[in-house]
């Protein structure tokens, strides 16, 4: 049986009448009467009783005419299901996140994903970024998110936004007390740094901006992310640098401040990372939203000063 076997059958039935049925069909009354025998020939059952009326279905054809009406259902579902995937409107993306990015940016830039492809299934993975290169090679996920990234043949990275450092300061510090802090204010402040994990990242950034401003800094603690550096800020560990993403998280006695006199370049960027060999669909859709997200941040940015 083949499915235009069954298309026949179900117009047939329908329209009770081979005219009738040729007609909507698009083909002659012959070669419509022939596909009916050859079907009823393979099933080895009268489908239809002829009468001077038409076509009237028996009991088996009755049967069939709801099975086929099913089949046809499901044929219909997996065709749009399956141009809907090469859209990249369907389908399953595995992203890997880290950082304090997952506090902000990234929940913003997945809410306008899941809006715009609600059948795409996004699937989140925590990873630092050692991992998510090796996750990538290994093609365990499509897209990864990071920070201070070194350029490499095997991957291709999309900026996602660039965000200023900010200051995060115990309320009871006396640097808490000025609206805007000198960066060289902190030759002086116990430091916490993050991360500690693959290597170059934030934590050379921001050893990078010491060097510049002409000192070493006192380095409190080093941890393994944001919200734990913040987090001891809170209890009176020190200060730490932080991207704008950061400031989301609220803790009791934590406060940021902006910063004045920051040598080189000042600001963070986010990017995602992927493999330039990937031609999904999915990724693809993906990187324009990405793109979106930035393009309307950047806009944006001149009005929040």
């Amino acid at each position: 049986m083949e499915l235009r076997h069954l298309r026949y059958f179900i117009a047939v039935a329908e329209e009770r009448n081979i005219g009738r049925a040729a007609a909507r069909l698009h083909i002659s009354q012959p070669p419509l009467t022939r596909q009916i025998q050859q079907l009823e020939e393979q099933l080895g059952v009268q489908l239809f009783n002829r009468t001077p009326r038409g076509m009237e279905l028996t009991p088996a054809g009755e049967l069939l005419l709801d099975e086929a009406k099913n089949i046809n259902a499901v044929i219909e579902q997996a065709t749009e299901r399956t141009q809907r995937a090469g859209q990249g409107k369907f389908g399953r993306l595995d992203v890997a996140i880290f950082g304090s990015a997952i506090l902000d940016t990234i929940p913003r830039l997945l809410a306008d994903f899941r809006s715009a492809y609600p059948d795409v299934k996004v699937v989140l993975h925590s990873m630092h970024k050692d991992e998510q290169l090796e996750a990538l090679r290994q093609r365990r996920i499509g897209v990864g998110f990071n920070r201070i990234l070194t350029p490499s043949p095997d991957f291709a990275a999309e900026l996602v936004d660039t965000e200023p450092l900010l200051l995060a300061l115990h309320e009871d510090d006396p640097l808490a007390r000025q609206q805007r802090v000198d960066f060289r204010a902190l030759a002086d402040q116990p430091l916490v740094l993050f991360p500690t994990g693959g290597r170059p990242s934030f934590l050379d950034k921001v050893l990078g901006l010491c060097q510049q401003a002409g000192f070493v800094p006192t380095i409190a603690q080093e941890v393994g992310d944001a919200v734990t550096a913040v987090s001891l800020v809170s209890k009176g560990f020190g200060a730490c640098l932080v991207s704008q993403s950061t400031a989301a998280l609220s803790l009791p006695g934590l406060t940021y401040r902006p910063l004045d006199g920051i040598p080189g370049n000042t600001r963070i960027d986010l990017s995602c990372i992927y493999r330039p060999d990937d031609r999904s669909p999915i990724l693809a859709a993906f990187l324009e939203v990405v793109r979106s997200y930035r393009q309307r941040r950047s806009a944006e940015r001149p009005a929040r000063g």
